[in-house]
Order: structure tokens, then C-alpha cells, then sequence
């Protein structure tokens, strides 16, 4: 086998000059120089990186990206436009109508004219529902769906939504204020309460967009929504009994042992079997319809006026019959016009200010994750993107202006924003034809209501809890997460058998467990081998054809964050490999670890604690003879050992851009030194 390859020309007979030769050995070591100074430059710059951007400056960076829509960062530059100011930018990112609006065609009213129309037929029913769900008179149910619809029309940006009451943050809301203030004993108080509460449920939304703050939504998981809304929809569509029964007496208790033992004692009581016969029977119209509408897309708009019509027949049968004198129970009187300015009604002073903040958090967080996920839901299928920080500043300035009008938390409906997506909407001016639509009839129609029967809106509650009933998605949740099924089950008999607050309590506890013990508190560490043929460092136990260098330990930190709650855990977990591979070539001297190589490159920022225990790692590693090498550290991670002398501890000549050459500097090293021994 050859070891030198001369390239030579020979002398030619006419006096040619000789050429240089150069042996294999000089070309490999002309490249193995050429790679040690490009993995030199590399490795300059993983620590000669610019510092970060302080707390001030990404704040100020996060308020900017908020109120300056994304699309006129770079505003198209053709000739002769003229670039829009940045008033304009301000005035587009606050208020999209004014982006949007100037495009509106006269087509796209004619479509959102008519889902306008069809989505107030089945808003208004659904309102005074709600309303008396919430505790609260019937108006109130129907002034929610007049200003803050408006208000989010000028903010927002998802353009099917419908805003409006909900039957979840209903339910929450008189159940969370009721064990306050008792809406029997003292309505007036109980009202004034609940726009308090509102006013602080804004503020909290409005906050969360303005500071970026939307990944507390998140410790809601999809699992938690998905059993708490099961559970929701249980307790709901029991607390109707009330209603479908001709009750007068029921608990104000929403777990369903109460719920349950209430209904019936309460049947030992006088009650008129008429409701349940009046409400069973529209419940059954209402049921067919919403089939019919499931399987006949294009007759979407038969469930969606069914509860108006039922409204429209029960209330001529009771006022033809006289059915409430023989024990029908009806809504009698609503109070119509506009909606009144509430500022004076707010409760910002006395004792019960803390309470007002903390359900005003609560029905905040459940709002504003019902909102984003039915906005995100179709902007998804029409192909568009909405912000979720723009839209927690228009929900919260939405409910806001609310709390001063005589509303009580909105947000935007799944089972109302189906119907205006089907119904062909184009904008939000559908919402603005239904705010009028509603405004237009609390003017003129409300006196005749006063016959409606009670348990019609029971069965209208009623029909519309099947959708928030999904056991598909747990069936789902369970085949594809075991541990995510567990914070479903926790969200779901929370709510069923203690209370909305405790349901919410366990959902948030189980899923910000898993996150602590799993990501942060007990994260994992992965030993790496390079990939056959290949330069790719990868898990051995997801990859077991990888292969592990001998005489080098290279571990993956599975966390983003290395900070107090883990740092000891993951120094003692690294101290325990290094064992372990000791113990596995003690009486090899080639299989010794020389070198532990930490890969952060999953690693986004560290604390205190996460450097002094890394400083420990490599102190003790120190004294069984292995070198700590650092591979990929982030931004904010590199920044924060410079400025802690970390790297002046282990070496700057210990940190690389990669794993591999991590790997491959440790092993020059390494024959480095059985050469000069």
C-alpha cells in the first residue's frame, strides 16, 4: 500500500524546471488545517455573538408587532404609490376595519346581509337564554349581542366569528357570583356585580394582547377544554330541569349531586306538567332540525331559524291558550330601547373588589380560549391567519366598552359562528347586521314576548349542548396521550362533581404538572451516537444503529430551560452516565470518558442555578480527568455564561457550533495526548 503519491513531471531532456512535489500525507494535513481553522471561525462565532435584546427592548419590539399588523411591515413599493404613513400603520394595526373596509364590495354585503339576518334569528332566542342562565333579565342576554359585536367588528380580525353570549362563561358567571351575591335576595346588587366583573374580564384580555401574554390561555390544553366543555355541557343541560319542569325552587349549586338531589325533591312540590310537555315537544322540533342541517348542508339555515320559530309558536300558543294560568311559567315582562350606560353601576371600591378580579381572570382565560380557538378553527379552513394577541386586545376593549353598556361577558360562539360561516358570510358586517337586527327588535318586539314560555328557552339551551359534547376527541385524546386524557378526566368530574372554578383548577393543575414534571422539573437526557454514514448526532435509543465514540460522552438536555427546578436534577443525571460508563470499561483505558460534550441546543435560556450547576458538573468532572465541552448553545445562553466567566472556566477553546465537531475536536485532543505520552 502506497503512503506517498509524488506528483511529479519528469526533467525533460531540454532543461525543463522540476515541480514540486506533495506527498498524501501533506494534502491531508493541509485540509485537516483548513477544517481546524473553519471550526475555529465557527466556534468564534457562537461566542463573539452580538448580546441580546433587554427586557425594555423586546417589550417595546412585542407592543410594536401588536399594534402594527405584520402585513404593512413591508408594504408593497410599486411605482408612483405612495407609502403609508405610519399614523395610518397605527391606525390598520388598532383598527383593521380601516384596512379591509376600503376593498368591501357591494357582493360581499349582499352575502353578509343575509347571514346577518339568519344568525340574529338564532341570536336572539339564544340570548335571552343565556341570560337567564346567567341570572339576569332577558335584556341584558340581548344587549350583549348589540355593542360588543360592534366593538369587535371595528378590532377584530377573524371574519366569521360570532360574538355574542355563550352558555359555558353564562353558567360560570352565575355560578361564581352567586355564592357572593344571591341574585334572589338582591338582583340589583347581583347585576351590578356581574359588570363589575365583566369590566375586569376586559382588562385581564386586553392586558394579555397588549403584553403578549396569550401563553397563559395555553395552560388551558385542548384535552382540559375538551373535558371541561363535556362537563359544562352535563351541568347545563341539568340546571334546565328548572325550566323544563316548571320549578320555582332549585338549588344555585352546579355539581351534578346537587343538581340531581334538588330535581327531585323538588318534584314532591306543586309543578305543572304543561312546561315539560311544551318544552320536550320544541326540543324534539329542535333536535330534528339541527339533524336535518347535519345532514343536508345546504338546509343550514333551517336550524338556525328553528329556535326563533319555536319561540314564535310557543309563544302563541301560550297567549292563545292562556297556558299561564294553568301553570305554564313565561317570561313575562323585557324591558326594551337601547342599552343603558352602566358606569354608574360598577363596583371598583368596598370588600368585594378581589372577588370581582379573580372570577373576572377566570371568565377572562375561559372567553378568550373559546374565542381564539373558534376564530383560529375557521380562519384555518378559509386559509387565513388571525393573531391571537390582536384578538385578546379586541375582545378585552370589546367587553370593556361592554361592562359600560349594560353587557355582560361576550365572546365569540361555535355554535353562532357555524351558522354565519355556513350561511356564506364575507366579513364582519355580518355581525353589524346582527347588532342592528337585535337593536332593531329590543326597539319594537320585546313586548311581544311576554308570552314566551320559559321552557322553551330551556330547550333551546338544550339543543345547542350537544356540540360542546365531543367524544370523538376524547375517545381521540386517549388513544393518542394517555397522560393528556388524564387532565380531560380531571377538567370534566370537576366541573360534574364539585364546581366550574374546581374543574378549571384541575385542568390548569394536571396540565401545568405535566409541563413542570416532564419538560422542567424532571426533563430528559439523551445519550447521542453519529449516525452510519452520516454526520448526525441523534438519540442511540430512538436511533440504536448509531454509534457512540469511545472515550466520549455526548448527552442532549431536553428542556428550554435550565434553571432552579431542574439544574441539580440534570447535573446528578449527567454525573450518573459518566458512572455508568466507567463502570462499563474499568479495565479499558481506551473506553475511559475523556470528554463529556453537553448539546443545549434545546436549552433556551438558563438561570443562576443552571450555572452554578453547571460550574459544579464541570468541577467534578475535573477530578475524575474529563473535559466539559459545550455544543449549539442558544442566544441568550451563551450571553449569560459570558458575562458568569463560565466559558473562561471550561475554555473558550470548548465551545463549537455543532455536535460533530465537538466530537471531532475531542478526539484530536484525545490522540493529542496518547502522542505526546
Amino acid at each position: 500500500m502506497l503512503r506517498e503519491f509524488p506528483q511529479t513531471l519528469q526533467n525533460c531532456t531540454m532543461g525543463s524546471q522540476p515541480v514540486e512535489t506533495f506527498s498524501v500525507e501533506e494534502q491531508r494535513r493541509k485540509l485537516d488545517m483548513e477544517d481546524a481553522t473553519g471550526q475555529l471561525e465557527r466556534a468564534q462565532w457562537v461566542l463573539n455573538s452580538p448580546d441580546p435584546p433587554g427586557l425594555l427592548q423586546e417589550l417595546g419590539s412585542s407592543v410594536r408587532e401588536i399594534i402594527f399588523s405584520h402585513g404593512n411591515k413591508h408594504a408593497s413599493s410599486a411605482a408612483g404609490q405612495k407609502q403609508q404613513s405610519r399614523a395610518m400603520k397605527f391606525l390598520q394595526g388598532v383598527f383593521p376595519i380601516l384596512r379591509w373596509g376600503r376593498d368591501y364590495k357591494v357582493s360581499e354585503f349582499k352575502n353578509d346581509l343575509m347571514a346577518g339576518l339568519t344568525l340574529a334569528s338564532l341570536s336572539i332566542p339564544q340570548s335571552i337564554g343565556y341570560a337567564n342562565l346567567a341570572k339576569l333579565d332577558p335584556q341584558y342576554g340581548l344587549y350583549t349581542s348589540v355593542i360588543p359585536p360592534l366593538i369587535y367588528t371595528v378590532m377584530g380580525s377573524s371574519r366569521e366569528i360570532a360574538i355574542g353570549p355563550v352558555a359555558v362563561v353564562s353558567m360560570l358567571l352565575s355560578s361564581m357570583i352567586g355564592e357572593i351575591q344571591d341574585p334572589l335576595a338582591d338582583p340589583v346588587a347581583y347585576r351590578n356585580f356581574v359588570f363589575t366583573v365583566t369590566l375586569f374580564a376586559g382588562t385581564f384580555q386586553a392586558i394579555f394582547g397588549l403584553f403578549r401574554l396569550g401563553f397563559l390561555v395555553d395552560f388551558l390544553s385542548h384535552a382540559s377544554i375538551v373535558g371541561f366543555m363535556g362537563g359544562a355541557a352535563i351541568v347545563i343541560g341539568l340546571q334546565q330541569l328548572k325550566g323544563l319542569l316548571g320549578i320555582r325552587h332549585f338549588t344555585t349549586k352546579t355539581d351534578v349531586v346537587s343538581v340531581l338531589h334538588s330535581a327531585f325533591t323538588s318534584i314532591h312540590h306543586p309543578w305543572s306538567p304543561l312546561n315539560f310537555v311544551l318544552g320536550c315537544s320544541f326540543l324534539i322540533f329542535l333536535l330534528f332540525a339541527r339533524f336535518i342541517g347535519r345532514k343536508n348542508k345546504k338546509l343550514f339555515w333551517f336550524p338556525a331559524i328553528a329556535p326563533l320559530v319555536s319561540v314564535i309558536l310557543s309563544t302563541l300558543i301560550v297567549y292563545l291558550t292562556k297556558a299561564d294560568k294553568h301553570g305554564v311559567n313565561i317570561v313575562r315582562h323585557i324591558k326594551g330601547g337601547l342599552n343603558r350606560s352602566s358606569i354608574h353601576d360598577l363596583q371598583l371600591s368596598g370588600p368585594q373588589v378581589g372577588q370581582a378580579a379573580k372570577i373576572g381572570l377566570i371568565s377572562a382565560i375561559v372567553a378568550l380560549t373559546e374565542a381564539i380557538a373558534v376564530g383560529r378553527s375557521f380562519a384555518s379552513i378559509k386559509g387565513y391567519h388571525i393573531d391571537g394577541n390582536k384578538e385578546m386586545l379586541a375582545l378585552g376593549f370589546m367587553n370593556i366598552a361592554g361592562s359600560l353598556s349594560s353587557c355582560y361577558v361576550a365572546t365569540g360562539s361555535f355554535s353562532r359562528t357555524a351558522v354565519n360561516f355556513s350561511a356564506g358570510c364575507k366579513t364582519l358586517v355580518s355581525n353589524i347586521v346582527m347588532a342592528i337586527t337585535v337593536l332593531v327588535s329590543l326597539e319594537l318586539f320585546t313586548a311581544l314576548l311576554y308570552y314566551t314560555p320559559t321552557a322553551i328557552l330551556a330547550s333551546i339551551i338544550l339543543s345547542a349542548l350537544p356540540g360542546l359534547i365531543d367524544i370523538r376527541e376524547a375517545y381521540y385524546i386517549w388513544k393518542v396521550d394517555k397522560l393528556d386524557f388524564i387532565a380531560c378526566i380531571g377538567a370534566f368530574f370537576g366541573v360534574l362533581f364539585a364546581s366550574v372554578e374546581i374543574g378549571l383548577l384541575a385542568a390548569v393543575t394536571i396540565s401545568f404538572a405535566r409541563i413542570l414534571l416532564m419538560n422542567a422539573i424532571r426533563p430528559g437526557i439523551e445519550t447521542l451516537g453519529r449516525l452510519p454514514r452520516a454526520d448526525v448526532y441523534c438519540d442511540m435509543d430512538q436511533y440504536p444503529m448509531a454509534i457512540k465514540t469511545p472515550g466520549i460522552l455526548a448527552v442532549r438536555i431536553n428542556s428550554a430551560l435550565l434553571c432552579f427546578a431542574n439544574a441539580n436534577f440534570i447535573r446528578e443525571r449527567i454525573l450518573r452516565r459518566v458512572a455508568e460508563e466507567l463502570d462499563e470499561s474499568k479495565e479499558s483505558t481506551e473506553g475511559r470518558i475523556q470528554a463529556v460534550i453537553l448539546d443545549m441546543s434545546n436549552v433556551m435560556n438558563i438561570d443562576t442555578a443552571g450555572i452554578l450547576a453547571l460550574e459544579e458538573l464541570h468541577k467534578e468532572l475535573l477530578l475524575h480527568g474529563t473535559q466539559l465541552a459545550i455544543a449549539n448553545p442558544k442566544w441568550q445562553v451563551i450571553h449569560k455564561l459570558r458575562l458568569a466567566e463560565f466559558i473562561d472556566m471550561i475554555g473558550r477553546e470548548w465551545v463549537f457550533l455543532t455536535v460533530s465537531e465537538a466530537v471531532d475536536a475531542c478526539v484530536s485532543s484525545k490522540l493529542t495526548a496518547l502522542a505526546n505520552c
